[in-house]
């Protein structure tokens, strides 16, 4: 299983990185298997380096904030009136509640049919897996002011933990237990953002991972450009036994047993 960072910035698209977007990519002998966590503001040119959007098998949207689903609007665009014609199946879009309703309101003037032409939305049920191929996805309902998800990733044996946005949870214990690779929202920073409820800080990502137990890379992601990210790493890292990453766009992390979790 490998996991490309196509963006990473918080909140907004910032000067080096389109909003949240994660490819994770599975190779079988006879096909691969390519699932997107979030397709947030800016995040479908550079998805476009690393996939062709056509081949995707299944989105899936941690919660409906226009940095975690904004250009799902241009993919609808890029199935629906590719040349060569729009893919034979719907490609599965799973999503919160009303997820459906809510991006078809996002793009304005959609024809008869309206997404549901190239998409079928799916609602997540917490602790619910879901299986695309190889991949099993289970979303954890987390702390966010919206109905949101983390997702927990396992192929192969290995696994991903992404946090989505979330204050702190009981939910991330069960996500990040003995994962391979946490991606831990870190849009807050200690000192400055006091209220709760919304974000984590990199201190409390860090404190997360920790309690989870079996963890072995912490990397802070969705850290808007306002912050600075030597400041979050060096708050995790005093709770982190170890050094903290700080995720990048088109950064891939290669969680194969023979690649021990290392970066690519």
């Amino acid at each position: 299983m490998k996991v490309t960072v196509i963006g990473c910035s918080g909140s907004f698209a910032g000067p080096s990185s389109s909003a949240s977007s994660y490819l994770v990519t599975v190779e079988e002998p006879d096909r691969t298997w390519n699932v997107l966590l979030d397709l947030g503001s800016g995040s479908l040119g550079p998805l476009q380096r690393h996939v062709d959007p056509l081949t995707l098998d299944a989105v899936f949207l941690t919660h409906l904030h226009p940095d975690h689903c904004a250009d799902l609007c241009g993919l609808y665009v890029a199935h629906n009136y590719a040349p060569q014609g729009a893919p034979d199946e719907r490609l599965p879009v799973w999503g919160p509640s009303e997820t459906g309703t809510r991006l078809s309101l996002m793009y304005h003037g959609l024809e008869d049919g309206g997404m549901d032409k190239v998409f079928s939305f799916e609602k997540l049920v917490d602790r619910v897996a879901v299986e695309v191929g190889p991949v099993t996805i289970t979303p954890y309902a987390v702390h966010h002011p919206v109905e949101a998800f983390g997702f927990r990733v396992e192929a192969d044996g290995a696994v991903l933990a992404y946090t989505g946005d979330t204050d702190s949870c009981e939910s991330l214990g069960p996500l990040m237990t003995g994962a391979d690779l946490v991606l831990a929202d870190s849009a807050f920073v200690d000192g400055r953002d006091e209220i709760r409820g919304i974000h984590l800080s990199g201190s409390r990502a860090a404190r997360a991972a920790v309690e989870a137990g079996g963890v072995k890379r912490l990397v802070l992601t969705h850290m808007p450009s306002w912050n600075d990210t030597d400041l979050c790493r060096a708050q995790a890292e005093q709770h982190w036994p170890g050094t903290v990453e700080i995720a990048e766009a088109g950064a891939v992390y290669d969680l194969g047993a023979a690649a021990e979790g290392r970066a690519v």
